[in-house]
């Protein structure tokens, strides 16, 4: 009796209230988190505390809403300011690559016809090619800043309506890539990392290394020749007519870039997946009893910002990668637009690409950042992480 009837008193120096806490009733609950006062709820309280700050409001009122609103409109200003810098820096490295390239417009616009001083001199006066560089540069940047993007040298058709033409070609070239490098790639990255150093873990380290050591045109021909010569399932070049058939049109081509893609976004995806699979946290949650699916879904979602890393440098890569795969299977995009007119000189269409170009890639590392805040709440644009 003398046992059960224990002394429960507090020692000297500490509180009835403090020593409540810490005795509790005996049962694990309220060691491990299961009552009140336990240690996993206090630690929870503890870091919803830290997270919130003082005087943020965790629904997006009062100061913390007001400095999420200044922290949007600051990194919003600072991504325009740098992408105006970039644009200009590209601009002017372009026009000068074409200026010191070899011809002339001249040449390219008269051919073998014979060229006669007059003609000469018309042409370079219609061009503006006998006013200094500097002024045929400010020339067509006040043009651009008007919405003018100029004719072209070759066709004299407006810049404008040619890229207008192509841009849909290529951008559906591009997300179809993009869609089949993710379908593909992120799953075998979380095999890979779920069966670490097993034979499936190898296969798709293999694969990987091999896809991103492979060049889109070179797996272009490869794909041309197996898949639309020998077997016939795919057709050797066209665009198609109607959503189906230009689907299928474009899966070779589509599929040329993603190869590249995949091994970028299974290195990526495996990797950071591995490293959140070994944190405490997983560990913890296992031996809690949360099954495999449950701490690999946490796991995942911790893993998305490095994966989104790789979608975006996916993307931007495949922006770049459309002008050799166009050309190899003779789609009319901007790809082969970009070759015809630099091999012509064709200067307004080539500086207009280029700065299309310039600010896709601007426009996809801005969603990207995006979607680093949506992935990960501690991630705040424009301000500090917490």
């Amino acid at each position: 009796m003398a046992g059960r009837n224990r002394d429960t008193s507090p020692p000297d120096g500490e509180s009835q209230e403090a020593h409540d806490r810490v005795q509790g009733d005996g049962s694990p609950g309220d060691v491990l988190g299961g009552g009140p006062g336990g240690v996993f709820q206090g630690d929870a309280s503890g870091e919803r505390a830290q997270d919130d700050g003082p005087g943020e409001d965790p629904q997006g009122g009062g100061s913390g809403g007001g400095a999420r609103g200044s922290g949007w409109g600051g990194f919003l200003g600072r991504r325009l300011l740098g992408t105006a810098v970039v644009v200009v820096l590209v601009s002017v490295g372009v026009f000068c690559l074409l200026y010191l390239a070899p011809g002339s417009v001249q040449q390219t616009l008269l051919g073998t016809r014979p060229a006669t001083p007059e003609t000469v001199a018309a042409i370079q006066a219609r061009y503006h090619l006998d006013e200094p560089l500097p002024v045929q540069y400010l020339t067509w940047l006040g043009g651009v800043l008007r919405g003018d993007l100029g004719v072209s040298i070759r066709t004299g058709s407006p810049v404008a309506d040619m890229i207008g033409e192509r841009l849909p070609l290529t951008l559906a070239l591009t997300g179809y890539g993009t869609l089949l490098a993710v379908l593909v790639g992120v799953p075998l990255g979380i095999a890979g990392a779920v069966r670490r150093g097993r034979a499936t873990d190898r296969f798709v380290v293999t694969a990987g290394v091999v896809g991103l050591s492979a060049p889109p045109f070179a797996v272009g021909l490869l794909l041309l020749v197996v898949f639309a010569a020998w077997l016939g399932w795919f057709p050797v070049y066209g665009t198609g007519e109607g959503l189906v058939d230009r689907i299928w049109h474009l899966t070779l081509p589509a599929a040329a870039l993603a190869v590249g893609a995949i091994g970028m976004l299974v290195r990526f995806s495996r990797a950071a997946l591995i490293r959140e699979l070994d944190q405490d946290y997983v560990v913890f949650a296992r031996a809690r009893g949360l099954g495999g699916a449950g701490a690999l879904a946490y796991a995942l979602r911790n893993s998305l910002v490095p994966i989104l890393t790789a979608a975006g440098l996916v993307v931007t890569g495949m922006l770049a990668g459309t002008v050799l795969v166009e050309v190899t299977f003779a789609l009319p995009g901007l790809g082969s637009l970009l070759v015809d007119s630099v091999t012509f000189k064709d200067v307004p269409v080539v500086q207009a690409l280029a700065l299309l170009l310039t600010l896709l890639i601007a426009a996809v590392n801005l969603l990207v950042d995006v979607g680093y805040s949506l992935a990960d709440p501690r991630v705040r644009l424009g301000g500090r992480t917490s």
